[in-house]
């Protein structure tokens, strides 16, 4: 199993909806955020785009030189760029981090930002875009000549000169539900993304991807992205939980929802679906809450529990396929350490934390009374594994 975070370049806080307990996402915090990601062992982290966010691929460029271990999943977007361009980039990134880059393929779902950006496709012909788009970087990034001509793009000798570390190129990643983005994801993609939803629909999902790719002479890895509200206990969770929303009040789930509405985008119809806009049953499915969906697009939703709880509704997910958890929750800083330190001893992670031999000692926690070393967890004994 894998664990990535998030790089909160869009806001950050303490609660939703609400300035109070914000923090300003300035370049100093978020470098605690990825410094503390690649020191606790998260594989990486997602950074999002569109015009609400820092721009990803200068945040991660600024980024890297402050990290050694952990990955970036930075959107490459068809239609605001050209295949040729971000073939590019993404190999530049690559080689320059030591192949730290994997790729999020990002289609778009809101017409509005869409059309802001000089983008004025229908939903389908976004993805027959896609298609294209990924036809012409694949073979330019595996050091192909390409030639193409299609509804789109035409590509006359596309060719990559300095090609990435990563073979045949960075990984690809990609999510949609509609079933015209299925197939663009049987067809190019490596990790099929799904949002939280019931395990039932994420089988389901997965199901319809994986018949694809089968025509398709493919197989895919699915990773899903969630938040996460860990406590040691479970009710100290839910508490957080209703604590996050305090401040969400009808007229910020009111605005939320009318610009979900705007959009096509298949998969915000499913996270909207969960909720509908009323608080009144936010618990979808065992330990799975959409409250975080009634003001914020995309990841609506959260797993909350005590660490084995949460551990044992991940490995539900992962007996679907899912080898990927894209995870964040608010405060990101803190959240990032909480969830690693109560959750990660429960799991059978493939990119376990490093621990460092030391010279000097230094312990895990305070000294007690100036003198008394604090007791220590074994955590061999609470380690769950999976056969």
């Amino acid at each position: 199993m894998q664990v990535l975070w998030f790089i909160p370049t869009h806001g950050d806080g303490r609660y939703l909806a609400t300035a109070i307990g914000g923090r300003t996402t300035e370049f100093a915090y978020l470098r605690q955020i990825a410094q503390a990601i690649d020191h606790l062992g998260y594989t990486g982290a997602l950074l999002p785009t569109g015009r609400s966010c820092e721009d990803a691929w200068i945040m991660a460029s600024t980024l890297v030189s402050h990290t050694q271990r952990m990955r970036f999943l930075v959107a490459i977007r068809p239609g605001l760029m050209s295949p040729g361009v971000a073939a590019r980039m993404a190999a530049t990134f690559d080689r320059l981090s030591g192949g730290r880059l994997m790729v999020n393929v990002v289609t778009g779902g809101d017409p509005v930002e869409l059309a802001g950006d000089g983008v004025h496709l229908s939903h389908d012909d976004r993805y027959r875009l896609t298609d294209e788009f990924l036809t012409v970087w694949r073979a330019i990034s595996r050091g192909e000549t390409s030639q193409f001509s299609g509804d789109y793009l035409k590509i006359q000798d596309g060719k990559l000169l300095f090609p990435p570390v990563q073979k045949p190129y960075p990984p690809l990643w990609f999510g949609g539900s509609s079933p015209i983005a299925q197939q663009v994801a049987a067809k190019h993609v490596d990790v099929y993304l799904t949002w939280g939803e019931p395990p039932e629909q994420v089988a389901a999902k997965i199901a319809a991807v994986r018949q694809l790719a089968t025509a398709e002479g493919r197989t895919l890895k699915f990773g899903i992205r969630l938040h996460v509200i860990v406590r040691e206990t479970t009710s100290a969770a839910w508490e957080a939980a209703e604590d996050l929303i305090r401040y969400v009040d009808e007229s910020a789930i009111a605005a939320a929802q009318n610009a979900y509405s705007r959009m096509d985008s298949e998969g915000q119809r499913r996270m909207t679906q969960l909720h509908y806009g009323k608080r009144d049953v936010l618990e979808i499915s065992p330990n799975l809450w959409a409250g975080i969906g009634l003001v914020r697009g995309g990841a609506g939703t959260a797993l909350v529990g005590d660490p084995d709880t949460v551990a044992a509704r991940m490995r539900e997910y992962a007996d679907l396929g899912i080898d990927t958890f894209i995870l964040s929750g608010y405060p990101h800083l803190e959240e990032a350490y909480r969830t690693a330190e109560l959750l990660f001893p429960h799991l059978l992670l493939d990119n376990p934390p490093v621990v460092q031999p030391q010279v000097m000692f230094s312990p895990f926690g305070e000294i007690v009374a100036n003198e008394v070393y604090p007791k220590q967890l074994d955590t061999e004994k609470t380690v769950t594994t999976v056969d």
